[in-house]
């Protein structure tokens, strides 16, 4: 039995030795190391303290034609937004006197289509049309249709994290995002686009595998946050302000120079 015992603890350290190695083996050494890689993902859900895939705080800002501004703004309920798919491109690049920062660019699209949903919009009594003058107050809760959406996402610089010393690199990144987003209205009578750009937040976690010295695998989390702002058009789209929670789950490939 003892000597059953020792060839197992034997065999397990052996294999736990094989697989540090191989951990250890191929990690780049000291030099300065720059990637592209590209990415392919889908939304997911929200937390309880972080909602996600939807537009939230929304304000009435206008009517139709533009220029009809509320004064002040009423409310709109959250908005929920459809599952969608990422498709995006990176480059980066780590420092080879501190390997375990760098920096990252990164691009990515996305069609977070708004649902058809319940709507409630609520204006606030002695509310000011400009150019008519007031307006009656009151709550209205109604079906209102879907919207196309699409949102451009750039990310010019994330600050990059990430341990160095294994195969397998666990890494966190946040920086600034620069949000293009596009609402085209497809109800017969109201056709049109309205256009808002925003600067956000782009912030992300994931794992990355060296699985040859140039060429890695990797899988994350973002997380996106913008505040839009879109105006009425002359096609009977009212005009309205809301903040843009989004959580994808990223997956792809890297070559490392």
């Amino acid at each position: 039995m003892m000597q059953r015992d020792t060839v197992g603890g034997t065999f397990g350290v052996i294999v736990g030795a094989l697989f540090l190695s191989f951990m250890v083996l191929g990690v780049p050494k000291a030099y300065s190391e720059a990637y592209i890689g590209g990415q392919i993902g889908t939304a997911l859900p929200g937390f309880s303290l972080i909602p996600g895939n939807t537009l939230t705080n929304a304000e009435l800002t206008d009517l139709s034609p533009p220029g009809s501004t509320l004064s002040p703004s009423g409310s709109i309920s959250d908005r929920e937004l459809s599952r969608s798919i990422l498709g995006g491109v990176k480059l980066g690049y780590y420092f080879a006197q501190a390997r375990w920062i760098g920096v990252e660019t990164e691009f990515f699209y996305t069609t977070p289509h708004i649902k058809q949903q319940n709507t409630r919009i609520t204006i606030q009594p002695g509310t000011i049309l400009n150019g008519a003058g007031p307006v009656v107050g009151g709550t209205s809760e109604n079906i209102l249709t879907g919207d196309h959406f699409r949102v451009m996402t750039w990310a010019p610089v994330n600050l990059m994290f990430r341990y160095h010393k294994t195969r397998l690199q666990p890494y966190i990144g946040v920086g600034p995002g620069i949000f293009f987003a596009r609402v085209h209205t497809t109800v017969t009578g109201f056709e049109g686009t309205q256009n808002s750009t925003s600067i956000g937040l782009n912030a992300k976690a994931g794992i990355e595998f060296y699985i040859t010295r140039h060429l890695t695998a990797f899988a994350e989390w973002k997380y996106n946050r913008a505040s839009f702002s879109f105006d009425a058009n002359n096609n009977g789209a009212f005009g309205f302000d809301a903040d843009y929670h989004v959580h994808f789950g990223a997956a792809g490939l890297s070559y490392h120079f």
